[in-house]
This record gives C-alpha cells, sequence and structure tokens, in this order.
C-alpha cells in the first residue's frame, strides 16, 4: 500500500493535484469514490505569505477529505519557506507537496514550477530548506525534464529524496510537451529504481486498464489520475476496484453523471457565492455531459447559464429526454491524456 511518511493511504490511486479543478467540492467527490490520497491545487507560496484572503481560502480542507496533499509553488527560498510553515501550522492538511512541475511560463518565469528541473542542485537547496522547517512531511510534483535534450528525472529524484523528500510524483512529459505527445513511461521507472522513497507514476492514465500496466511496467508505489477524472470521479472508482479485484465496472449511465454533477455544483456553491460557482461550473458540467448522446447542444446552453436552478432544469429536462429515448448509456470516448 501507498505510505507517505507515517500516513497510510488505503489504495494507490492518487487524484492529481489541478488548477482551477481541485478545490474542496472536487475533492470531497474524489475522496466518496474512494481515492486514496487527493492533491489541493497549487498555491502561490508569495500569496500565503502575503496573506491574500482567496488564497486563504484555498487552504481551507474539509476533514473527510484526508488524507490530503496541499501543495505550493514559488522560486523564493525565504517566501517558500514561510509558506510551508503556515501550510504546516494552520491547516490540517497531512502531506506539503512542492510543484516542480507546472509548465506555464507565469509560473516558470518566476523561477518555480518546471524551471527547477534544469539544476538538481536548486532542488535540493529549496527542498531541504523545507523539510528543515516543517513537521509535516515534504514530497514534489516534477516531470521529467525540461525538454527532450535535459531529461535529469533521476538526478532531480535522488536530490528531493536527499534532501528529506518522503515521496515523489512523477510525470511522464517534459514542460516543452505540456499536455501533448505522449507520457514517456521509462523515466518513471528508471526513477523507482534509483530512489528507496515511494514514487507516484503520472500521465496518460485514462483507463484503469493503464494503471495497472503503469504499476507494473515501472514498479511506481502509486498512479496519479488527472484530466481522466474530470467530469469522471467514476474513472477513480473503478480504478481502485479494477486494481484490487481486477474486475472492470461499467460507466456511469447519464441519470447518475447528473445527479453527481448536481452535488458537485451545489458544493461549489456553498463554497463561494452563486454567481461565481455556477460559471465556473460550467466547464465542469461539459466535462460531466461528455459521452452522452446529443450533449453537444446541452452543452451550448449550460455555457450561457447563470442560475442554480436554471442549470439544474436544464440538466434534468436532458435525461429525462435520454430516458425516453433509451439513451441513458455513456458513449465510450477518449479520455484524452491524463495529466
Amino acid at each position: 500500500m501507498l505510505k507517505i511518511g507515517g500516513i497510510e493511504m488505503k489504495n494507490q490511486v492518487v487524484l492529481a493535484p489541478m488548477a482551477g479543478v481541485c478545490n474542496p467540492a472536487f475533492r470531497l467527490i474524489a475522496k466518496e469514490f474512494g481515492t486514496g490520497l487527493v492533491c489541493a491545487e497549487m498555491v502561490s507560496g508569495k500569496a500565503i505569505v502575503h496573506g491574500n484572503q482567496r488564497t486563504r481560502e484555498m487552504l481551507f480542507v474539509d476533514e473527510r477529505e484526508k488524507p490530503l496533499s496541499l501543495q505550493i509553488f514559488g522560486g523564493d527560498r525565504d517566501s517558500l519557506i514561510e509558506a510551508a510553515k503556515i501550510v504546516d501550522k494552520e491547516t490540517n492538511a497531512d502531506i506539503i507537496d512542492i510543484n516542480m512541475g507546472c509548465p506555464v511560463p507565469k509560473v516558470t518565469k518566476c523561477d518555480a514550477g518546471a524551471r527547477w528541473l534544469l539544476d538538481p542542485n536548486k532542488i535540493y537547496e529549496m527542498v531541504s530548506a523545507v523539510v528543515d522547517t516543517v513537521e509535516k512531511p515534504v514530497t514534489v510534483k516534477m516531470r521529467i525534464g525540461w525538454d527532450s535534450e535535459h531529461i535529469f528525472a533521476v538526478e532531480n529524484a535522488l536530490a528531493i529524496e536527499r534532501a528529506g523528500g518522503q515521496a515523489v510524483s512523477v510525470h511522464g512529459r517534459t514542460r516543452e510537451q505540456l499536455y501533448t505527445g505522449t507520457a514517456d513511461w521509462s523515466h518513471i521507472k528508471d526513477v523507482k529504481e534509483a530512489v528507496s522513497i515511494p514514487v507516484i507514476g503520472n500521465g496518460d492514465v485514462s483507463s484503469p486498464e493503464d494503471a495497472r500496466r503503469m504499476l507494473d511496467e515501472t514498479g511506481c508505489d502509486g498512479v496519479m489520475i488527472g484530466r481522466a477524472a474530470l467530469g469522471n470521479p467514476w474513472m477513480l472508482y473503478r480504478t481502485i476496484q479494477y486494481l484490487s479485484t481486477g474486475e472492470l465496472l461499467p460507466d456511469p449511465n447519464g441519470e447518475e453523471k447528473i445527479r453527481v454533477a448536481i452535488l458537485h455544483m451545489d458544493r461549489l456553491i456553498a463554497l463561494k457565492n452563486e454567481t461565481v460557482a455556477v460559471r465556473e461550473m460550467r466547464k465542469h458540467l461539459a466535462w460531466y455531459l461528455k459521452g452522452l448522446k446529443g450533449s453537444a447542444r446541452i452543452k451550448d446552453i449550460i455555457m450561457e447559464g447563470t442560475k442554480r436552478d436554471e442549470m439544474v432544469q436544464i440538466l434534468e429536462d436532458f435525461v429525462g429526454r435520454l430516458k425516453l429515448e433509451g439513451n441513458l448509456e455513456t458513449e465510450p470516448v477518449a479520455a484524452g491524456n491524463a495529466s
């Protein structure tokens, strides 16, 4: 079983820390679907230190989500240490994760995220500084390298281990690839063979069978699922079942998808005001509708919605029509490359 520091997960499935997605509303659903470890979306270390209200709200952890990993990022040593202290002492997160994989320019330009992939010495310095300051286990999420010419996955993982990191998650893509192309799992295998701390594999896990294959091919200790879980927390549950029993459960039908989508929206409204939550839910609802017959037209209507009750009516009418037509089953769709 996956164990990080003194924290033992009930299975090997981990929800990736996706920006704009992994707030408490979605994380709690992932946890209810059985996920062993959920990761919160990354938070800027400087914003935490400056006491930004919205940032502090992002540090909220519902007890029902635990065990939970809270991810921070930053290129400035002092602010990263101070942010880690705040997460350590003022939140009930179980694990502090440092982002070393975010490829977006606004993060890498700040000498943060994937920028560190070019310098194992910087990784050692930053991770050890955080480890020395906090009591919670410290982990790192990284990519295999900056580009195809600069893949230092093993060196970087060894630096993390030397610095006292308790686990490393490895996304099998370079920063240059962003989310395109294919994840190269061979580097995850290399990392697993080089370090003694737990290694969590990430990238192109789009089905329960992919998760099994990743574990078998790389020897990694856990599987991180990202984009394949968008609007599809059943992917998490089905993967857990498949890994533990070998049974491949069916995809949910339209009625079940809409029921959970509405629960997700209501939880988001409870966290934020209705206007903000409904606007944010539009993309999630489009993901939940994926694979349902005739959903393209409904997605267009939803993108204009502003009220909770209006959204619920649209969704329930849609499911009602599917029921009458006998089209409730989800059609197979390519899940896309998991983050």
